[in-house]
């Protein structure tokens, strides 16, 4: 008998799908309690190293999830399909930019930058490149809010909203790891929870039209905003808030009556959302309605009511 006809045939059942490798740069206590554990546990991805300004903090953080540190940032692209971004907002821009420029599909954190022409040019890389990106607006993936927001946007007939996002970093009470951010400090709410606030009520009113802005006491900011959809806003933010007074809350009022925000989960599974999210506009190349562009609107609407603030 032949060998042809006693060697078995080559297996045509497809074989698993590849992980998708990707790394971490960032060594904060966002990336540290949210990004980095969500990636390891994620059963899509493979963590494939951390970079981070401090090399020794790279080092103990990629040695806690079993993975490589990596001293040199271009290094770690070449090892990666994608990358999480946790750093500020400034430092994060390019770097984005150039993970693009390398073939890496951006996970993003917000605000994508504090310019407009810093987020833009995330945007104009991804597109360039042709990578998927999506920006972590944590409400945006979250367990609740997310399907409360969807749910919202689909009702209609919203007349007016409300939202408010004080937290208490800087209150003599409180003990919060990130009151230590030199970019918070410097930046303040309207960039740090000013996204947050935004991503709701864009996919539920529209896009702003018209925005107002005041300060109020420490870093608060109260805004009044006017949407596509004729319906108004205001917004409340602040990280100086008494420790008693803190909470985040959006409130709804239209034709369908009010609509309060759910408390939403915690922040490694909203992250695993947002890596599932990535995934998905990788595979089907559908871009996700929270990407870079969306990010690049965000960073526009705030930097106008920084202006507005500052004249």
């Amino acid at each position: 008998m032949s060998e042809s006809l006693i060697r078995p045939a080559p297996s045509t059942a497809p074989g698993p799908t590849p992980r998708t490798r990707v790394g971490l740069l960032g060594t904060g206590p966002w990336a540290a309690g949210t990004h980095a554990p969500a990636l390891a546990a994620h059963p899509g991805t493979d963590f494939a190293g951390v970079w981070g300004r401090r090399p020794e903090a790279a080092a103990a953080l990629a040695a806690a999830h079993g993975t490589t540190a990596y001293d040199d940032v271009d290094a770690l692209f070449a090892a990666c399909d994608a990358v999480a971004i946790a750093l500020p907002p400034d430092v994060q821009a390019p770097l984005a930019a150039r993970a693009a420029a390398a073939g890496c599909h951006l996970l993003l954190d917000k605000p994508l930058a504090t310019t407009v022409a810093g987020a833009r040019e995330v945007v104009d890389a991804a597109a360039k490149a042709g990578v998927a990106s999506v920006v972590f607006c944590t409400l945006r993936f979250a367990p609740g809010t997310a399907e409360w927001i969807a749910a919202q946007a689909a009702a209609g007939g919203w007349f007016t909203a409300h939202a408010r996002w004080l937290g208490a970093l800087y209150s003599p009470d409180a003990d919060s790891p990130y009151a230590a951010s030199p970019w918070r400090g410097e930046k303040g709410a309207l960039w740090d929870v000013g996204p947050h606030a935004l991503s709701v009520l864009l996919p539920v009113l529209g896009d702003v039209t018209s925005t107002t802005a005041t300060r109020g006491p420490g870093d608060t900011v109260h805004l009044v905003l006017r949407h596509t959809s004729q319906a108004s806003s205001t917004v409340t933010l602040s990280l100086s808030a008494p420790v008693g007074a803190a909470g985040a809350a959006v409130e709804l009022r239209g034709t369908a009556g009010v609509a309060g925000m759910p408390s939403w989960g915690d922040g490694v599974t909203s992250f695993g959302a947002a890596v599932d999210a990535l995934l998905r506009a990788v595979r089907t190349g559908e871009p996700h309605p929270c990407d870079a562009a969306f990010g690049l609107r965000l960073t526009e609407i705030l930097a106008d009511a920084r202006a507005r603030l500052d004249g």
